[in-house]
C-alpha cells in the first residue's frame, strides 16, 4: 500500500483534529432540554449557555487576532493546548451548577479557546496550497461542522441522560489536541516575526477581503441562528402532528443530521469552488440557504416529512459558502498576516452571532417560529449583494 503523503497525512490529522475540537460547540445546546429539565433552567439562561460560546470566542478571536498570536507561534501548539484547556472547560459543566452564572462562565470560557482551533486550524490548512486552497479550506469548515453535529448525536444515543454528550464532546476534544500536534506546517506556512496589529487594517483597505468579510457577515446572520435552535423549531413544528416526545427526540436527530451533510456538502463546494471560482460557489449556497430559510417557514407545523427533507436541504446549503469566503481572505492576504486576517473575520462574525443566538428564542418566542425562520433568510440574500462585485471581477479575469 502506497504511504500517503505527507500533506495528505497532515491534512487529514487536522481534519480530525478540527472535527473533534469543534464538538465542543454545541455541546450545551444539544442537551438544553434535558438539562432543563433537570435544573429547571430559564428560557434566559438556555440562550446564555448558547450564546456565551459565540460571546467567548469573538473575545479569544479578537485576542489572537491583534496579537497574531497565530502568525508569530506554531500554530499548532496554539491548537493543542486550546483544544485541551477547552475540553477542561466544558466538562465542567458535569460540576456546575445547571445554568448557574459559573456554567455560564464556563462555555465563555469554552468558547474563547476554541478561537485557538477553528481560524488558527485554517492557518495550517491554507500553508498547504494555493491552487486548491478551496478544497482544503472546504474540508477544515467540513470538519467543523461534523464536529458541530457530533453533540446532537451524542444526545441522541444518550436519550435524556445530557452528561453523556458532555463526556463525550469533552474527551475527543482532549484527543483532538494531541493529533493537531502531528500534523506538519505546509510549505505555504509564513510567519509574522513581531507583533503587527496594524495588519488587520488590510481588511478594510483590500476591497476583496473587504467585501468578503461582508459576505461572511451576511452568512453568519444566518447560520449559528440556525444551527443552535433548529433542533427547537423542528421539535415544536413537529409537536403540532406528533407526541412531545416523539418531536423532542426525531428533533434531535433532525438537527445532527442536517449539520453533518452541510459538512459533505463544504467538501464537495471546495474542489468546484477551486474550478469554476469562491465567488460563485458562496453565491450559489447563499441563494439556496436562503430560499430554504423562507421553505422552511412555510412548511412550519405541516407533514413531519416536508419540514424534515427542508431541513436537510437547509442544513447543506447554509454552510459551504463559509469556507469560500475564508479562501477569498487567504488568496488576497499577505501570507504572514493570514492567520491574523482569518481570525479578525471570524471574531466579527461570530459577534454577529451573539446577537441572533440569543434573540433567536425570544423573538420566537414573540413572533413565532416561522417568522424567526424566514427572517434568517435575510443575512444570505445580503450576503449575495456583498459578493456580487467579487464574481465579476473573477468573470471578467477569466474573459
Amino acid at each position: 500500500m502506497m504511504a500517503l503523503s505527507q500533506k495528505t497525512r497532515s491534512i487529514l490529522l487536522l481534519v480530525l483534529a478540527e472535527m473533534a475540537g469543534m464538538s465542543l460547540w454545541f455541546a450545551a445546546a444539544a442537551v438544553l432540554p434535558d438539562m432543563a429539565r433537570d435544573g429547571a433552567i430559564s428560557a434566559q439562561r438556555q440562550a446564555l449557555l448558547s450564546s456565551a460560546v459565540q460571546a467567548g470566542f469573538v473575545a479569544g478571536a479578537l485576542a489572537i487576532a491583534i496579537s497574531g498570536i497565530a502568525d508569530r507561534f506554531d500554530p499548532r501548539r496554539v491548537f493543542a493546548i486550546c483544544a485541551i484547556a477547552a475540553a477542561g472547560a466544558d466538562a465542567a459543566l458535569l460540576v456546575l451548577p445547571l445554568g448557574g452564572d459559573l456554567a455560564i462562565t464556563a462555555r465563555f470560557v469554552t468558547g474563547a479557546l476554541l478561537a485557538g482551533v477553528y481560524p488558527v486550524g485554517m492557518k495550517v490548512a491554507v500553508g498547504w496550497g494555493k491552487a486548491d486552497r478551496g478544497f482544503l479550506v472546504g474540508l477544515l469548515v467540513g470538519a467543523l461542522t461534523f464536529g458541530k453535529a457530533a453533540p446532537y448525536f451524542a444526545a441522541f444515543l444518550g436519550g435524556a441522560d445530557w452528561r453523556v454528550a458532555v463526556v463525550a464532546t469533552s474527551l475527543l476534544a482532549a484527543g483532538g489536541g494531541l493529533l493537531a500536534l502531528a500534523a506538519k506546517l505546509g510549505p505555504d506556512h509564513a510567519h509574522s516575526p513581531a507583533f503587527e496589529p496594524g495588519a488587520i487594517r488590510i481588511a478594510w483597505t483590500d476591497w476583496r477581503i473587504r467585501n468578503a468579510y461582508l459576505g461572511y457577515f451576511g452568512h453568519m446572520w444566518e447560520l449559528f441562528a440556525m444551527w443552535a435552535w433548529v433542533g427547537a423549531a423542528a421539535a415544536a413544528s413537529y409537536s403540532a402532528t406528533m407526541a412531545q416526545e416523539e418531536a423532542e427526540s426525531l428533533a434531535k436527530i433532525t438537527a445532527a443530521a442536517a449539520i453533518a451533510l452541510g459538512g459533505f456538502a463544504c467538501i464537495g463546494a471546495g474542489r468546484i469552488a477551486d474550478r469554476i471560482g469562491k465567488a460563485e460557489v458562496a453565491m450559489i449556497a447563499m441563494a439556496a440557504s436562503a430560499a430554504c430559510a423562507i421553505l422552511t417557514a412555510a412548511s412550519f407545523g405541516g407533514p413531519v416529512w416536508i419540514t424534515f427533507a427542508l431541513v436537510l436541504l437547509w442544513g447543506i446549503a447554509v454552510i459551504p459558502d463559509s469556507a469560500q469566503f475564508s479562501a477569498i481572505v487567504a488568496d488576497h492576504a499577505p501570507a504572514k498576516y493570514a492567520g491574523s486576517l482569518l481570525t479578525f473575520q471570524t471574531a466579527l462574525g461570530f459577534g454577529l452571532t451573539i446577537l441572533t443566538v440569543q434573540a433567536t428564542p425570544l423573538v420566537a418566542d414573540y413572533f413565532g417560529w416561522p417568522f424567526v425562520l424566514a427572517a434568517m433568510a435575510a443575512g444570505p440574500i445580503l450576503g449575495l449583494i456583498a459578493m456580487a462585485p467579487l464574481r465579476r471581477r473573477s468573470m471578467e479575469a477569466g474573459s
